[in-house]
């Protein structure tokens, strides 16, 4: 395997003194060695292609194979379809330019079901301008992503500014290898700091003093060596190297300056070895073509290491001072090699406290002084080169490897602790949102946002949820009841023929007619409550508003507004069975929504449309209700099927309840796994209760339980959204962790999800829908 260290050259500018190593604080106890416990998709360039992020995507995999073999690591290595490889040890490739390699790589991850994934992140090496291939890559994934940046830029283009950006904002982790990039990263990127950790670049871990030694074994013995690694390239200041030995050989006739490793490849493809050639001539020039030892070649890693031990002074000249990472510096300061180097950004911080030598960049004149005043005192340079070793100790590969394992192990979700289904949401959730006019939409946190106002589908809801709610005083539940159908009744418009959706805070309208989907969600509520209030004229007042609203809303074709409206006159029809425009509903919207599944439909794809949008349980679950109400068996295998099909859709490989996130609208036949909301829970737990009546089957009372779960960790983030004693629920779950806004929406998504798992623990047999359910269903009854 051929591989050189990192030395890549990311812009930043200097920062804090400021240190918050991963090293330097007391560190979670690692997982027990000998079991794996931690699995990883490990993403970047990898050996055997010849450039600094592969090799040190390679040392990754390596090192936590060697330090933690209880870490399964899953390698998907970026490939260039020009100059193709014969990789090994890899769960597959991803081809860098090919943006459909990525989808398709995502989803093998996704599927996988790994813990996290860590991206390896340099803007060259992803397809696209500034590789911005790697975006919809990273929206793909559903695991948590822990991010290496080996460039953050403090002065990048727009399109690199947006790139960064929206990485940042999809990672649960970032490693940096300087505190420089951590810096930069918070005050101008504004990523929180508690997400950010310093990692140093590994290192290799050898004995101090051998330098003799390996001077013997390559015909050294009796010279002083100064010494450069790493793939060659224009701007690595080397020509000011070579214009200093004149001094330098002046005084110490027994110096040679090697020079180790091969031209960078993509220099090589634009021009050949014209730079090389450059500096050879330099040298003759100069007259010090015989102090120069070329090593033209890629160097095995334990080759690499023999010849660094076998140098006195490690050169690195850099003019450019923003380079935050440099694996060939790394290495020297390890092997205990003193160090001569220009100040950019990784050399101030690993050389201060005078582990190396500092000198002002494009200087041939203060590389000379410098070297020769280490040569001239023996003393100083030994001293220099144990305090250099005594560093390194701080960056060897198992130290690196230990922080790693910390690093991704801080991103996984952890378990999720679910309360008892018999442990009924508090209302004060609820109640603290709602005023004598409705219900509010929004929150900023836990407080209510009066600046949105109100809106018909939070309200309907709300009245549906007092339709069911148990634990309420008679009184205060008339009294909301009314406040919430209020609402419901001041929204119809009749001479539009059609609800409003949207009040300001002064209770004046946004809108003369809201969305047939906000119109058909007041149908279903005024069905639910003909069927379900518990007080007899609030009943009647939602029949009455049923049938004068219907015929108006005749003409909507959107397939969730008709769903929910099948879905109130199916709740009509369990209390009134020979309501005529009820079943004249169902009948329709049943055939309409058969027809869109014959259009829809292909193969892979069990679905009523091309696009998957959100409450997408609620067309299966109004065609197996309406084959239910009118007996029509085609409905309700029809409706099955493409329940369970979306259900499917809706776990990930570790059999937790991954909802289609609302990222995903308008992404035919495609979807993301961000953002995930509470309401997509509820629907499907009250899909897979409908499915339940109509079959008794196992796998609903399981999916309800899984899909419950999600609000209590057992999703892809390990978030706990909702609170029992409040019955407070957050609005979501982001690449980064919880939405911390409680909307209405979350909040009566979580309430209604409780009671309707609660009366499918009831109706469901013992055996059925796993021990949760079981042991509630006798404390229910």
């Amino acid at each position: 395997m051929n591989l050189m260290p990192r030395d890549d050259e990311p812009g930043q500018k200097s920062g804090s003194d400021k240190i918050r190593s991963i090293f330097e604080v007391t560190p979670p106890a690692l997982p027990p060695k000998g079991e794996e416990l931690l699995r990883i998709a490990l993403v970047g360039n990898f050996a055997p292609r010849k450039c600094g992020i592969a090799t040190f995507t390679t040392d990754i995999f390596e090192k936590l194979r060697e330090h933690h073999p209880e870490v399964a690591v899953e390698v998907h290595a970026l490939d260039d379809p020009a100059l193709p490889l014969d990789y090994r040890h890899v769960a597959g490739t991803i081809t860098c330019n090919d943006p459909q390699d990525y989808a398709r790589a995502a989803r093998q991850i996704n599927e996988s079901g790994v813990d996290a994934v860590w991206v390896q992140h340099e803007y060259g090496i992803f397809g696209g301008p500034d590789g911005e291939m790697v975006l919809d890559f990273v929206d793909r994934l559903a695991a948590p992503l822990v991010l290496t940046l080996h460039t953050v830029l403090s002065e990048p283009s727009e399109r690199q500014d947006a790139i960064m950006r929206h990485l940042v904002s999809r990672a649960s982790r970032i490693m940096v290898m300087s505190r420089r990039s951590r810096d930069l990263l918070e005050s101008r990127y504004e990523v929180p700091s508690r997400i950010v950790e310093v990692i140093e670049h590994g290192a290799p871990d050898r004995p101090f003093g051998r330098h003799e030694e390996f001077k013997a074994r390559q015909g050294l013995s009796d010279r002083k060596v100064l010494m450069t690694f790493g793939l060659l390239g224009r701007g690595k200041g080397l020509e000011h190297a070579i214009g200093a030995l004149p001094a330098i050989v002046a005084r110490h006739p027994e110096v040679v300056y090697r020079i180790v490793g091969a031209t960078h490849p993509n220099l090589v493809a634009r021009e050949g070895e014209a730079y090389r050639e450059e500096l050879e001539a330099l040298a003759a020039e100069l007259g010090v073509a015989d102090h120069i030892a070329w090593e033209n070649r890629f160097l095995e890693t334990d080759d690499l290491l023999d010849q660094l031990e076998s140098c006195d002074i490690y050169l690195t000249p850099y003019p450019g001072l923003q380079q935050s990472t440099s694996g060939t510096l790394s290495y020297a300061v390890a092997l205990g090699k003193a160090v001569v180097s220009t100040p950019y950004v990784h050399a101030r911080e690993l050389l201060g406290e005078d582990i190396g030598k500092l000198i002002e960049p494009g200087s041939s004149e203060a590389i000379a002084e410098a070297v020769t005043a280490l040569l001239d005192d023996p003393d100083e340079l030994a001293a220099l080169q144990r305090r250099a070793w005594v560093r390194g100790r701080e960056m060897i590969w198992p130290r690196f490897a230990d922080a790693s394992v910390r690093l991704v192990s801080r991103a996984r979700a952890p378990d999720p602790a679910l309360p008892p289904i018999t442990a009924t949401p508090g209302l004060s959730a609820v109640l603290a949102m709602s005023d004598a006019t409705g219900m509010l939409q929004h929150s900023i946190g836990v407080v209510p946002d009066r600046r949105h106002g109100y809106c018909l589908d939070d309200n309907a809801r709300a009245l549906m949820l007092m339709n069911v709610a148990r634990g309420l005083p008679v009184g205060e539940r008339m009294k909301w009841s009314l406040a919430y159908a209020s609402f419901v009744q001041f929204a119809w418009n009749p001479d539009a023929g059609r609800f409003r959706n949207f009040m300001r805070f002064d209770r004046s309208w946004c809108e003369d007619e809201g969305s047939e989907d906000s119109n058909g969600r007041a149908v279903w509520a005024l069905g639910q409550t003909s069927e379900r209030a518990g007080d007899q004229g609030l009943a009647e007042w939602g029949l009455q508003l049923f049938d004068t609203v219907l015929p108006s809303l005749a003409d909507v074709d959107a397939p969730r507004a008709k769903a929910f409206t099948m879905l109130g006159a199916c709740a009509v029809l369990r209390r009134h069975p020979q309501h005529q425009a009820a079943i004249a509903c169902v009948r329709e919207g049943g055939d309409f929504l058969m027809r869109l599944l014959g259009h829809g439909r292909r193969p892979d794809w069990a679905w009523f449309e091309a696009v998957l949008g959100y409450d997408n349980p609620r067309l299966p679950q109004a065609l197996i209700e309406a084959g239910l109400a009118l007996g029509q068996e085609a409905w309700i295998g029809a409706g099955l099927e493409t329940l369970e099909w979306i259900c499917r859709q809706q776990l990930s490989a570790r059999g937790q309840f991954r909802p289609i996130g609302s990222e995903s609208f308008h992404k035919p036949h495609s979807y993301l796994p961000f953002d995930q909301q509470p309401l997509e829970a509820q629907a499907a737990i009250e899909a897979a209760a409908s499915a339940w009546r109509a079959t008794n089957g196992a796998f609903w009372t399981e999916h309800a339980m899984t899909a419950w779960r999600w609000f209590f960790g057992g999703n892809d983030r390990g978030v706990v959204l909702a609170d029992i004693a409040t019955g407070r629920c957050r609005d979501g779950v982001t690449p980064r962790g919880v939405n911390g806004n409680c909307g209405a929406e979350s909040i009566l998504a979580f309430q209604l999800s409780h009671y309707a798992l609660a009366e499918l623990a009831v109706s469901a047999p013992l055996g059925r829908g796993g021990g949760l359910l079981e042991s509630a269903r006798e404390r229910l009854v």
